[in-house]
Parts: C-alpha cells; structure tokens; sequence
C-alpha cells in the first residue's frame, strides 16, 4: 500500500510564531508564506511540517497518494479512493466525509489510530 508523502499536520495557536519559530530551526516555506492563509508548508530537507491555524483541533498525521517527499508527481501510486476501500475492508473507521469512489483526482479522508491520532490521507491530483 503507497501512502505517498508524509508529513505532520500541527494545530497552531499563532501561525506568524510558528512560521518563524521554525524558520529558526531551518525550515523554510514552500511555497513562499506570510501566514495569511493560516496555513503555511514548512521544509527542511525531505522533512515537511504543515502549520495550521483553526483548521485542525489536533496534530494529524498526514500522507499525500501521487506525491513523493518534495512534492512531485509521482507515475505510480495508489489512488485515495483504493486505500479508502482497502482500510474500510480490514475494519478501520473513516472519520468524516469519505473520499467519493465514483470520482477521480483530489479527494481525501480521515481514520483515527488506537490512540486517538488523527491520519489525513489527502490526494491533491
């Protein structure tokens, strides 16, 4: 099973602290970001962090199918929806909106590990 990119989604209280805060731990924004959004995609190397502001109520794990750790394209890769039946077939709860089987492209769902940890799969193509 492809999962695609990994990152952590965190819930911030301040996006212009958290941005700069990990500016000084060596990341640096991709694309470019001021906060405005209240959202912000932080890199350092392969290591990808997404700041949120009022987005989330808590930290999410988060992969993305179709990208790879830099956020290209990938060939081949295992569609949303796929994982979504496959994980819906091995007993795990999605939580939230589905991802909608009879589409294609973006789409996204939710399922929560045994600790209560929120994992976003969440294809953007």
């Amino acid at each position: 099973m492809q999962l695609g990119a990994f990152s952590i989604s965190l819930a911030v209280k301040d996006i212009k602290a958290s941005i700069a805060f990990y500016q000084k731990l060596g990341f640096t924004c991709d694309p470019a970001c001021d906060g405005a959004a209240g959202w912000a995609i932080m890199k350092n190397d392969v290591t990808v962090i997404g700041l949120f502001q009022g987005m989330f109520e808590k930290n999410t794990l988060t992969f993305n199918p179709g990208w790879d750790q830099q956020a290209q394209a990938l060939n081949d890769f295992t569609d949303v929806r796929d994982l979504q039946k496959r994980l819906k077939a091995d007993g795990i709860e999605v939580h939230g909106p589905e991802a909608d089987e009879t589409t294609s492209g973006p789409a996204s769902f939710t399922v929560i590990d045994p600790d209560g940890n929120p994992i976003l799969i969440d294809q953007h193509r």
